[in-house]
């Protein structure tokens, strides 16, 4: 991929992060706390995927981009180890969420996500952006 299509696509991802994020308050609002913590999960993963291509680093699944991320940009320290655990916590919670039968979230469940997704989020542009 040319620079000028990975800067373009690293935007789009970017950018595709805040909006989805975005997309949270609505599913709060309607009592969709499964659907909001897969929201949330994926606004990460869309930022972190942005990371991950500004970079030049490629991944081909959901646990190739955590694996890379945590040893490209947690393991490194160039991101807090904080950051690295939460995004592999909120990987987890997605899962449960998507996949378990009879497993259903609840308010406070969704409510202690929403900062920790968005300072991950928003340490990711910081970075991207230097």
């Amino acid at each position: 991929m040319n620079e000028p299509d990975r800067k373009e696509l690293v935007d789009y991802r970017l950018n595709k992060a805040f909006q989805t994020y975005n997309e949270v308050p609505l599913l709060i609002e309607n009592e969709l706390w499964n659907t909001a913590i897969n929201r949330l999960y994926y606004a990460a993963f869309y930022a972190v995927s942005a990371l991950l291509i500004k970079h030049n680093f490629t991944a081909k699944s959901h646990n190739g981009v955590r694996q890379m991320f945590g040893l490209q940009f947690i393991k490194t320290e160039i991101l807090n180890k904080e950051h690295g655990r939460f995004f592999s916590f909120l990987f987890d919670k997605r899962q449960t969420g998507d996949y378990d039968d009879f497993n259903d979230f609840v308010k406070e469940d969704v409510e202690v996500l929403l900062i920790p997704t968005f300072e991950l989020i928003q340490a990711i542009a910081v970075l991207i952006n230097k």
